[in-house]
């Protein structure tokens, strides 16, 4: 029995040696020396475009409701509904009957007016002869140049009523107060309608431009204030242009412009309007519809922008980046985090210009081992002419 287990011992105390011959890997490389490769980023300070996506709605950048604004039976309708109209175009013509018969009377009235005032004329002319011949009473003269004068005054009255009478007979043909597109009619021909009613004939809106109006929070907007302040930031005015998403997520062709920042805030939101005017020849914005619009927020001359993928969190949410150092020793950072431009983040503080992110091969490295850095785009040493070198954030 003793024979027999020896040989296992031997074999156990051979598996030891091996193992004990091994040893652990030095600092700064596995055995043998042997570095792993990574793939860097150098970074870059440069122009930044400060951008926000909020969320908002389209509006109509005009509206007009149709009222009549003489009462009568609506005799005939003369648009098609949700067809486009032009201001000054007829929309309805209510029966003018009674308005041409009240236009007649203003016409003779002012006729009869006339008459009476030629008359007077006469009359005073007349009487300031024979006042000078000393034929006539001074008071009588008197009287009548005052009724020349009334005469006059009631000429000039008869001429507003015929123009009164002008204007209701104008009124009977209600017509567009705005170009636009109009809605459904909520009458037909025989209804009767009366003046300042309170429903509408009909509603336009002016759909071309269109507006978007959205919202953002007075808390993003207080940080971006004290940079601009603070002259890191370059701000931007009314007239800048702003880009709009749909609803399904795609890009609208067209390019809006920034018209106004509202200057109170909503108490019960905390958020402030934003109006942008938007291009809308195509009719594709419609009234109520959800839409994201990208508005400048300003403009950051130095700014670092580090790839998402260099970046990685701890557990407890804290930003940290491996970078290669001068003696090509990876060294971490803690690093301060802004917002999210495309696929990256805007750097606020931990990483520096010039300073090589590894943005692949983040899993094979820990901090203060040496690496074999390459640059993000470049071939890879010893690769033979013309090999595509390794796609950025490959890991």
């Amino acid at each position: 029995m003793m024979h027999s287990c020896r040989p296992w011992m031997v074999l156990g105390a051979a598996a030891l040696a091996m193992l004990a011959g091994c040893g652990k890997p030095q600092q700064g490389g596995f055995p043998g020396g042997f570095s792993p490769a990574v793939t860097v980023q150098v970074l870059k300070a440069g122009p930044v475009a400060l951008t926000r996506e909020l969320p908002g709605r389209t509006s109509p950048f005009q509206v007009a409701d149709v009222r009549p604004q003489v009462g009568g039976i609506v005799r005939e309708r003369l648009f098609t509904e949700g067809s486009v109209v032009r201001a000054g175009q007829p929309l309805y013509q209510i029966d003018d009957a009674i308005f041409r018969a009240q236009l007649g009377t203003a016409t003779a009235a002012l006729a009869r007016a006339e008459a009476a005032a030629h008359a007077a004329r006469l009359a005073a002319d007349r009487s300031n002869d024979l006042l000078k011949q000393k034929l006539v009473a001074t008071q009588d003269n008197d009287t009548a140049v005052a009724n020349a004068r009334q005469a006059e005054a009631d000429v000039e009255g008869a001429k507003a009523a015929l123009e009164t009478a002008r204007v209701n007979l104008s009124y009977a043909r209600i017509t567009a107060p705005i170009s636009g597109r109009i809605g459904a009619s909520a009458v037909t021909a025989g209804a009767l309608v009366t003046a300042g009613q309170a429903t509408a004939l009909a509603t336009i809106s002016q759909l071309d431009p269109i507006y978007v109006d959205v919202s953002q929070a007075s808390s993003e907007w207080l940080p971006l204030r004290r940079a601009i302040a603070g002259g890191s930031v370059k701000a931007q005015g009314p007239g800048t242009p702003v880009r709009i998403v749909l609803e399904d997520g795609s890009a609208y062709p067209r390019e809006g412009k920034l018209q106004f920042s509202d200057v109170t805030v909503d108490a019960s939101t905390g958020n402030f309007l934003l109006r942008v005017l938007v291009p809308n020849p195509e009719g594709l914005l419609l009234p109520g519809m959800y839409v994201r619009a990208v508005l400048p927020e300003g403009l950051q001359p130095q700014g670092l922008l580090a790839p998402q993928g260099g970046i990685q969190h701890d557990p407890r949410g804290n930003a940290t980046a491996l970078v290669v150092g001068a003696e090509g020793k990876v060294e971490q950072r803690e690093v301060k985090l802004g917002r999210a431009i495309g696929g990256s983040w805007l750097v606020e503080s931990g990483l520096a210009p010039g300073d090589k992110l590894i943005i692949s091969g983040l899993q094979k490295v820990q901090p203060g081992m040496a690496v074999q850095a390459s640059e993000a785009g470049a071939a890879p040493a010893g690769a033979p002419p013309g090999a595509a070198p390794p796609a950025a954030g490959a890991k």
